[in-house]
């Protein structure tokens, strides 16, 4: 018998508060997805000039930084010999990502892993403890192994509006929406048409019969949207207080500020495997083509492996490659992000340096006048921007300037997220309140969709370009508030990023950046 390796950062240790009930069922089907190395490394992105880059085709990116056709066939091997089926896709080498399918005992001999069923007070799971290990002629064309264990990863950031007077905080509040919010920012007027907006969901459903209320109540014209099934997840709606708020809160901002745009929404289990799957289903998806995709789940870097968050901090980078933007929401319980150690924490994926992660602001508005907005902080019962340094990703190369830690900064930018001053949205049949950093991801979601339309082009990695014009330009900046443990300041600081849109001047600041950065006939790519 060959010797084994143990996967690197694959380890786990149970959920706080969970109990082992005993084996999983040894005939129970379980699925993984084993994701490949890449054939070679992708361009680095933490040099990047504040200007755009010539993004990859499909092909290219399959041809260059795709799964070596030799180390599948591998894996087929491997699966032979452990009695698991491999269910092909066709898309295995662009994505990298193998599913697998077998029983529980023979996923546990694959993997030498114990396979446990775990109670806990948020549900059971199936669930391991320890590393993962393949024979050692197989470790080197593997990445990471997810799925095994199917405890659910993230959190949706969306909080309803609540009267909390009892508590001694402001009972009332400023509510707008999504159309207000942007003309408060200055978003630019026109369509998105042309652009697809991805969303990812862990849970939840909408009702298209609530879409087309809310939308006709608006007066705007009822969006285009699609549902796409990864991994078994639905379009499950069941009631306001399930992750539907979410959902809807997603395409209702999405969709109303970006008009015209089409919206994909991919329904996944909320599991390390589901979560990255969907990202690597949307990001390579060449039917639907999104050009920005919006998250509004996550979790501390505390709860996740590291084996998950480097692979799904590498599909992030796929997505710059091949001009794909990602905002993500940056939590809502402070600098602690709701874990109860004492110590400051930030939310991933946030904190992939791939990805631009959308802190919360409390805004007071009329029309485009903003009368005052800081960060969001309504305490410990009412949530806070989430923000502060990552102690998993260096600071990158474009946060030098304004970040003074080695690590990455937490978030990059901001926009309304308060419940007292949140969005009117509809949920199941009902007409509420919702804030949280859940609505600034796809309130930059679709700004992004518009500038992409204006500009004729795809912003993609816009990271690099944002922290590189004139802050003043492009952002309200922030400087009134704290998110706990780290206050507003001006410039960039670690509650509200670089601050909330001023669209008008970001869209003025891009093109000028566009305009100095045309490249030469010769640096042309050829696209697919």
């Amino acid at each position: 018998m060959s010797n084994r390796v143990s996967l690197k950062g694959s380890e786990r240790a149970p959920l706080a508060g969970a109990q082992a009930i005993g084996a999983t069922n040894p005939q129970q089907i379980v699925e993984v997805s084993l994701f490949l190395k890449r054939r070679s490394a992708l361009p680095s992105t933490g040099n990047l000039p504040g200007n755009r880059t010539t993004h990859l085709s499909h092909a290219e990116f399959a041809a260059q930084h795709g799964a070596d056709p030799a180390d599948l066939e591998l894996i087929r091997q491997f699966a032979q010999e452990n009695n698991l089926q491999v269910l092909e896709r066709g898309d295995e080498i662009e994505r990298r990502a193998v599913t697998l399918a077998g029983t529980a005992a023979a996923m546990e001999k694959a993997f030498s892993v114990e396979l446990l069923d775990y109670e806990h007070p948020e549900g059971t799971y199936r669930g391991r403890v320890g590393a993962i290990q393949v024979p050692e002629q197989y470790a080197d064309a593997i990445q990471g192994v997810f799925g095994l264990d199917d405890r659910p990863v993230a959190k949706p950031h969306y909080r309803y509006h609540t009267d909390r007077g009892a508590f001694g905080v402001r009972a009332t509040g400023a509510s707008y929406s999504p159309t207000q919010v942007a003309e408060a920012y200055g978003f630019p007027s026109g369509s998105a048409a042309g652009q697809t907006i991805g969303i990812i969901e862990l849970g939840g459903g909408f009702r298209p019969a609530d879409l087309k209320t809310y939308f006709h109540n608006l007066g705007l014209q009822n969006p285009n949207i699609k549902s796409v099934s990864v991994d078994h997840g639905k379009n499950r709606p069941t009631t306001p207080s399930s992750a539907d708020g979410e959902v809807m809160l997603d395409i209702e901002v999405a969709a109303a500020v970006a008009q015209g745009a089409n919206v994909v929404v991919y329904f996944t289990p909320n599991t390390d495997m589901g979560f990255q799957d969907a990202m690597s289903q949307a990001i390579h998806d060449q039917i639907n083509k999104p050009s920005v995709i919006s998250i509004s789940w996550g979790g501390p870097e505390s709860t996740w492996t590291q084996a998950s968050m480097e692979s799904m901090d590498q599909i992030a980078a796929e997505a710059a490659a091949l001009g794909v933007t990602i905002t993500v929401a940056s939590g809502d319980s402070g600098s602690s992000d709701g874990v109860n150690d004492g110590q400051n924490h930030v939310d991933f994926p946030a904190s992939s340096p791939h990805v631009l992660a959308c802190g919360g602001t409390s805004l007071k508005a009329t029309g485009s006048t903003i009368q005052s907005e800081s960060v969001w902080n309504d305490g410990a019962q009412g949530g806070a921007s989430g923000g502060g340094y990552s102690t998993v990703f260096d600071r990158p190369a474009w946060q030098a300037a304004v970040v003074t830690q080695a690590f990455r900064g937490v978030p990059d930018v901001a926009g309304d997220a308060d419940p007292e001053t949140g969005y009117n949205v509809r949920v199941d049949g009902k007409n509420l309140v919702v804030g949280g950093t859940s609505a600034v991801a796809p309130l930059w979601a679709g700004l992004i969709a518009l500038l992409n339309a204006k500009l004729n082009t795809r912003l993609g990695y816009i990271n690099p370009q944002l922290y590189a014009i004139n802050q003043s330009a492009g952002f309200h900046d922030i400087t009134v508030g704290n998110n706990g443990a780290f206050p507003a300041r001006p410039g960039w600081d670690a509650c509200t990023g670089l601050g909330s849109p001023d669209a008008t001047g970001l869209l003025d600041a891009l093109q000028s950046s566009a305009a100095k950065s045309q490249p030469q006939p010769t640096e042309t790519k050829q696209t697919a």
